[in-house]
């Protein structure tokens, strides 16, 4: 379900977003129009008119525990990163010069996956760019921004939370910062991974759907690689995101406190890692470290973005590790490279993880359809499980929903007499 944005009533045609107190209501979401998934474990979920509704604050603060109908399995639809600013909002202004409108344009990058999100639960993102007009800009190399009006492409895509925790969320200061939380919390779009000080980036942003209770915990971390600026992290009297500069004992205590903190809070805890080398495949080790310590503590499991491709998909104790989910709606590059991307679908009951899916994708078709993803099929699908399947061989169990790409695809010969 979805909570209204105030400050965008020009966007009438998204589901409604009921303003807590009051309870839920709207349209249920159903997944007409989606494509299907390359594979699929989750037969047997309860559909969108199921009972069981969202119930959320904005910002970190908890949500109080549901107390409705019976808990049921539900479904998170995980993306990796947007970018709504720098060659996105040029390609805004561009557009809507030549005539087309600012409904259309909002509801632009999200287009062809919305329907994939709305058939979930929970949609979640990494939101790599600050809403600001204003602040000042931190010396380095790159500085994302967006105009506020523009986290109306959020909720026109149907998000339902983001993850602030990454490495440009500071680029325009501590006003950037504080101008995007007031933003979203506008939107009335919850966040986690970044606040006011160190303790509020820390606080995990807790959300009951379907009777379970999840709570999303998010941390920048480079390890000794940082080339980023110190300010960019939160310290327990000025803002900034959740994490720490290089050292890997500091920030594996800090995972281990929050998740503690947050079992108490949650039935499912799921941090969500901006981490890794970017343009590489195969996690670094401190990535593996991080994560197996996060589930060893009590995380139902792991998400991760950085690297802008894909990375492995391990199962770990029974439960799931998405170390990279790649571009997204991602406007910091007009065309990248490797335009192979993918969201997660994962499946979670009270007691924890069920099952997954993953829903190939293509970036953008650039240079027609910049920054738009688009699920595919066929052998553009494979050619994307075929690279999960690769980076994974090196976990001890890669997730299984990709093993059956593992193995060498069938020859001509072969097919032929199949």
């Amino acid at each position: 379900m979805r909570h209204a944005a105030l400050l965008l009533l020009l966007l009438s045609a998204c589901h409604p977003r009921p303003v807590p107190p009051e309870p839920p209501s709207g349209p249920a979401r159903g997944p007409e129009g989606a494509p299907p998934p390359a594979s699929s474990s989750d037969a047997g979920v309860p559909g969108p008119g199921d009972d069981g509704g969202l119930a959320a604050l904005p910002g970190p603060a908890a949500s109080p525990p549901d107390a409705g109908p019976p808990a049921r399995p539900i479904t998170l639809v995980v993306g990796g990163d947007v970018t709504l600013g720098h060659n996105h909002q040029t390609y805004f202004d561009d557009q809507l010069k030549k005539g087309r409108t600012r409904e259309e344009l909002l509801a632009y990058g999200f287009k062809e996956v919305k329907a994939l999100g709305d058939a979930a639960d929970l949609f979640v993102v990494n939101l790599e760019c600050p809403f600001t007009e204003g602040g000042e800009k931190l010396p380095k190399n790159f500085n994302f921004r967006a105009r506020p009006e523009l986290v109306g492409s959020l909720v026109a895509g149907g998000v339902d939370v983001v993850s602030l925790a990454n490495n440009h969320l500071m680029d325009w200061g501590a006003q950037g910062l504080l101008d995007t939380l007031v933003t979203l919390e506008a939107a009335r779009i919850p966040y986690f991974g970044a606040g006011r000080n160190l303790a509020e980036a820390r606080r995990p942003a807790i959300l009951t759907v379907g009777g379970v209770r999840v709570a999303l915990l998010g941390y920048f971390f480079l390890g000794e690689r940082n080339i980023e600026p110190p300010q960019v992290y939160a310290t327990e009297t000025t803002p900034g995101v959740a994490g720490h500069f290089s050292d890997v004992d500091v920030m594996e205590r800090m995972l281990r406190e929050d998740i503690l903190a947050a079992k108490q809070q949650a039935d499912v805890v799921l941090p969500f890692f901006h981490w890794g080398r970017e343009g590489t495949y195969t996690p670094e080790p401190y990535q593996v470290r991080l994560a197996h310590a996060a589930i060893d503590a009590g995380a139902s499991g792991v998400l991760g973005s950085h690297p802008h491709v894909l990375q492995a998909m391990e199962l770990y104790q029974g439960a799931p590790v998405i170390y990279s989910l790649g571009n997204f709606v991602f406007g910091g590059n007009w065309n990248p490279r490797d335009k192979r991307s993918a969201l997660w679908k994962g499946r979670f009951g009270p007691g924890g993880y069920l099952s997954s899916e993953v829903l190939p994708l293509r970036s953008d078709r650039f240079p027609e359809l910049p920054f738009q993803p688009v699920p595919v099929t066929g052998a553009e699908a494979e050619d994307v499980m075929r690279l999960l399947a690769d980076s994974s061989k090196g976990m001890e169990r890669m997730l299984p929903e990709l093993e059956p790409w593992a193995r060498p695809p069938p020859s001509p010969e072969a097919r032929g007499r199949e």
